[in-house]
Formats: C-alpha cells, sequence, structure tokens
C-alpha cells in the first residue's frame, strides 16, 4: 500500500478492492466507533479516517491494517538508504533512463561480506533486479542458493578468569624534552628506507599540431646532495620543535643552533641506510611524504639509544576506555577457529586468520613457561604509528604471558609474519621502540617486550631469547641500583 501525506488529507485513498477485502474489519471500526462516540459519528466515517485507522492498526489481528507487514516513508524511498543484505529490488515504475538503472544496481551491490576466498578473491554475490523496462549492459546471472557459514562464538569464560591479561589502550606517545640533549641516534636494520624506483620525472606535452616540450620537476632533476640534506634536516628539526611544545618544556629549547649536528647525522643515515635504487632519485627526500618517513625513523634511532627499560617515551591513553582487557571479549566469526586449552587461555577460541596462528597457538600452549596467551581478536589493542607520512594503527597478533623465574611474569607482544611488507620495519620500530617503553614506563601493567617471529617452528628459540635479554636487562639494573657512592 503506497500511502502519501495528500492522499491522507484527500479523503480520496481507498479503492474500491480495498473496501471488498476488508469489508468485516471496516464493519467492525465502525461499530466499536458508534460504541464509543455514537451512531452519528460511525455513519460519517470517511476514507481518510478508514486510511488513518489502517495505518494505525498495522499489525494488530482483526483490525485494518492486520494484514499490512510493512510501512515505507516515501521520504525514505527519495532519500535513499544504505543496507547490505539487499537480495531483490522491484521498480514499481518505469526507469526513465539508463543512469536511474545502474543506480538502483548500486544499490543492490553493498557487500555483506569482505572475507576472502580459498582463491583469494571476494565470493560473488547476486540481487534480482525487475523494472519496466529495465536495461542494463550486465547479462543476468543465475545465483545458485548457498547455506549459510558456520558461526563460532568467541568469548571470555567465567571459569577461567584467573588467566586474564590486561592491557593500556594507547593512542599515541609523548616523548621527554631530555632525548635530544645528546645527539647519539642508534641505527639498526629498521632503520634502511628503500625509495620507490621508477618515478616519473620528466613529461612531454603538445598540441594537436605542434612542437612537443618537455617539462621536468626541478626537485627531482636538479636536486644537488646537500640541498637534500638541507631540506630534510629542516623538516627534523621542526618535527622535534613541535613535539617539544606538546611536552611543554621551556628549559633549554632544542633550537636551530643544533641544525649542524643534525645536518651531520642525517648525512650518515643517508649514506649507510638510505637505499636508492636504478630508477629512483635520491631527490624523493625532498616530497612529503618520503620526508615524514624520514623523519619518523631518524627520531626513532634517538628514542633507540635509551633501550626498552629506560626509554623516555611516555603514553597517551584513551580517555574514554584507558583500559583493554581479555574479560571484555565476547564476538561472532565464520573465520576458522581453534579452540584454546582451559589451563592457557582466557579465551574460549582463537580466531585464525591464516596457518600459521594455529601452529603459533598451539607452542603457546606447549610451551612450559607460558603461564596465558591471547589472540588480539576483539581486545581492542592497537599500536599507533607513521607510515608515509600517515597515522596508522595495526593489531599484534597475539600477547603471551611467560614465567621468567623472577618474582613478576613477563608480558610479550607477538607479532606474526609468513611475508615482510614495506610498513613491517614500521610497525616493528612502533611496537618495540614506542609501544612496550611507553608501557613500561606507565607501570600498572607489568613488565613487557617485543617478540616478532618470521619463522613459526623457530618460535621457542626467539621466546627463550626475548626471556634471557628480560633477565639480563633486570640484572643490569638491579646492579646500578646497589651502586653507591662514598664520600670522605
Amino acid at each position: 500500500m503506497l500511502i502519501d501525506s495528500q492522499q491522507l488529507e484527500s479523503g480520496d485513498a481507498l479503492n474500491t478492492t480495498f473496501k471488498r477485502v476488508a469489508a468485516t474489519e471496516i464493519e467492525a471500526f465502525r461499530r466499536e466507533v458508534a460504541t464509543t462516540r455514537g451512531q452519528g459519528a460511525a455513519d460519517n466515517i470517511g476514507e481518510a479516517e478508514l486510511l488513518r485507522e489502517v495505518v494505525n492498526s498495522v499489525g494488530k489481528p482483526g483490525r485494518l491494517g492486520a494484514n499490512i507487514r510493512c510501512v515505507v516513508s516515501v521520504s525514505m524511498l527519495s532519500e535513499g538508504w544504505d543496507t547490505n543484505t539487499v537480495t531483490h529490488i522491484l521498480g514499481v515504475r518505469a526507469f526513465g533512463t539508463q543512469l536511474l538503472c545502474e543506480q538502483v544496481v548500486g544499490r543492490a551491490l553493498r557487500r555483506y561480506s569482505y572475507e576472502l576466498q580459498d582463491d583469494g578473491k571476494f565470493e560473488a554475490q547476486y540481487a534480482d533486479v525487475f523494472g519496466v523496462p529495465f536495461d542494463f549492459t550486465a547479462k543476468p546471472a543465475i545465483a545458485p542458493p548457498k547455506p549459510p557459514k558456520p558461526t563460532t562464538r568467541v568469548r571470555a569464560l567465567p571459569e577461567r578468569g584467573h588467566l586474564e591479561i590486561r592491557f593500556p589502550r594507547i593512542e599515541g606517545y609523548k616523548p621527554r624534552r631530555d632525548r635530544y640533549q645528546t645527539l647519539r641516534p642508534v641505527f639498526n636494520k629498521d632503520s634502511e628506507y628503500r625509495l620507490l624506483a621508477n618515478i616519473p620525472t620528466t613529461v612531454e606535452s603538445s598540441a594537436i599540431a605542434g612542437e612537443t616540450e618537455t617539462f621536468s620537476d626541478p626537485f627531482l632533476t636538479g636536486a644537488r646532495r646537500q640541498q637534500i640534506e638541507y631540506v630534510l634536516t629542516s623538516q627534523l628539526l621542526e618535527r622535534i620543535r613541535i613535539q617539544d611544545a606538546d611536552t611543554g618544556s621551556q628549559d633549554d629549547p632544542f633550537d636551530y643552533r643544533n641544525f649542524f649536528a643534525l645536518k651531520r647525522i642525517v648525512g650518515q643515515w643517508i649514506n649507510e641506510y638510505v637505499i636508492v635504487p636504478d630508477g629512483a632519485s635520491l631527490a624523493l627526500l625532498q616530497n612529503r611524504e618520503y620526508y615524514d618517513t624520514a623523519c619518523t625513523k631518524l627520531l626513532a634511532a634517538f628514542d633507540r639509544r635509551n633501550g626498552p627499560v629506560n626509554s623516555t617515551v611516555r603514553p597517551i591513553t584513551n580517555r574514554y576506555a584507558p583500559e583493554g582487557s581479555t574479560a571484555n571479549v565476547d564476538l561472532t566469526t565464520t573465520k576458522p577457529v581453534y579452540a584454546t586449552r582451559a589451563d592457557k587461555c582466557h579465551i574460549s577460541h582463537v580466531v585464525l586468520d591464516s596457518t600459521w596462528e594455529r601452529e603459533m597457538a598451539r607452542q603457546l600452549e606447549q610451551h612450559p613457561s607460558v603461564i596465558a596467551y591471547v589472540k588480539n581478536a576483539g581486545l581492542g589493542l592497537e599500536v599507533p604509528y607513521t607510515y608515509n607520512g600517515q597515522r596508522r594503527s595495526y593489531l599484534p597478533d597475539f600477547i603471551a604471558r611467560v614465567d621468567t623465574g623472577g618474582d613478576a611474569p613477563l608480558n610479550i607482544l607477538i607479532e606474526v609474519k609468513g611475508l615482510r611488507r614495506d610498513d613491517v620495519a614500521e610497525k616493528s620500530t612502533a611496537a618495540r621502540d614506542y609501544w612496550i617503553p611507553a608501557v613500561n614506563n606507565l607501570g600498572d601493567y607489568g613488565h613487557w617486550a617485543w617478540a616478532y617471529c618470521d619463522d613459526v617452528p623457530m618460535f621457542r628459540s626467539e621466546l627463550d631469547r626475548v626471556i634471557r635479554e628480560h633477565n639480563a636487562s633486570l640484572y643490569d639494573a638491579a646492579k646500578d641500583a646497589t651502586k653507591e657512592v662514598s664520600v670522605v
């Protein structure tokens, strides 16, 4: 039934077919009006009042609107709506233009599943569109019915509450001012930066008839090495000054007197850690997308010199939800799962994104030092980082709590990667040199460490290495704390 406000007011809305089908309900409504308002009101019932009764009694048995299952506002149809479960579209009016046909198809193509199939592609989805006339270039396809995928509820089990793992939810990092008092960066493998090759540096342009002109980008073709170092150093210095302003430090500001000291460090980094393949230009470092990444790698080298225990990085936690916990996990998934051991994991299942993660979960359960572990699915644990000048966040794969033989257990953030992509270095740097030190300096969630695993069969030795390094750092810290200075 199509109801329009003008029809509702005019009283010319009910056709004879509806009156014949609903004769019993109309007579019952007249008797009800006669009982409540008198026989005169019942004799004067018009079609507008009957129509209002239809709308007011939708779905009520024995009333005029008993057989109506859905009422849709005309304004909703004109404004459009988004839903990802459309299977059929019926046009009750003629499609006037080809554009309207394409828009209708677009309404039916909202995907309801973004899970990749075994061939690495999305599952084909179909919708039936009926219209007068409906003309579209695509050939109609018959969609075979498919049973729904089985789902699994993944949740925290109350009887395993002693295996709960808590962590802070960090949105950013606030470095302390004194990290630049001595310019001694520590570069490593993650400091490498490979520039893109085959970046066009010239463009040929010509009119329909006439000579061809060649235009080139002076930043890529005419830049000298010293100019590149000056540009990158000035951007690095500006980043340091902005961070100093954010920390509120007014003492001994880091100013342009340090420019040439920074420039020497930038030159060293370019010489030893910037990889320029054939077809690439070092002048790309003058482009914002590239010098943002370069500055991030250089600043990480300054923070890295302090190590994971004495780092100067402080966390910026989420003000509305500063803490996450395995106790809050409750989700339903169609992905493959791995049922966890009752003595090792607070969560009922591990949601598997790869076959390696199944093996990782199995090894964590079999390792004698692992007290508890959890897959980061539905936890809300994110590590913020910067890539190509854009702020991003990624989800580490696992958290493991291990017994190191000391007074308190060690929490290890684990990343499992089979293929090392371009942004893996930035993710590793953010987790190891920022997130881990920030949480350790927070002091409310125990001690944390970082483990990167690209060879799952060798994970046991990697975990043992992390535990050894943790115990060694605690021993060195305790030895430094016991040192006394005698004054005679």
